[in-house]
């Protein structure tokens, strides 16, 4: 993402976007992001996300044989990704109608 937009990336829902895909520890969740959706999380951000995602039930702890922890995706966290990511395609959708329409816009 470019830099000033960035700051409208939901960080729980890029954790939820990463853990639909399969479990991951933190460390890989944060490159999954950088890698996928352009968006740079610190340690910080992603704990606490990831703390209250885990506190509403969205994601789990899953047990680990090492110090790094997965997280796993609930079914609760799955259906709260699909009605956001439903949300935010109408969004898009309105969005680019409106560009076209009183931009010229042809992209996709």
């Amino acid at each position: 993402m470019k830099e000033g937009l960035s700051r409208w990336a939901d960080p729980p829902l890029l954790v939820l976007a990463s853990l639909a895909e399969e479990p991951k520890h933190g460390y890989a969740i944060t490159q999954d992001i950088a890698d996928t959706m352009g968006v740079r999380l610190s340690a910080g951000t992603l704990y606490a996300v990831i703390s209250r995602l885990e506190a509403r039930g969205l994601i789990e702890a899953l047990e680990s044989g090492d110090r790094r922890r997965p997280y796993r995706l609930t079914a609760a966290g799955a259906r709260e990704l699909a009605e956001q990511s439903e949300r935010m395609s109408q969004v898009v959708s309105v969005a680019r109608q409106r560009l076209r329409v009183n931009y010229g816009w042809a992209g996709a």
